[in-house]
């Protein structure tokens, strides 16, 4: 049989979608639109250098 008592000793909160959602945009997490733009701004530097 489970006992409830003991297993609310045990329970530790889940971290909060909001708490979460700051945390991943204060992170410097780069995806593959920022790969991208900045190939392409490499790319359009040395053609202009020519």
């Amino acid at each position: 049989m489970i006992d409830f008592e003991e297993e609310l000793k045990k329970f530790k909160p889940a971290m909060e979608v909001e708490d979460a959602a700051d945390i991943i945009r204060r992170s410097d997490l780069t995806d593959m639109i920022d790969i991208m733009k900045k190939l392409t701004e490499e790319n359009a530097e040395r053609k202009d250098r020519r």
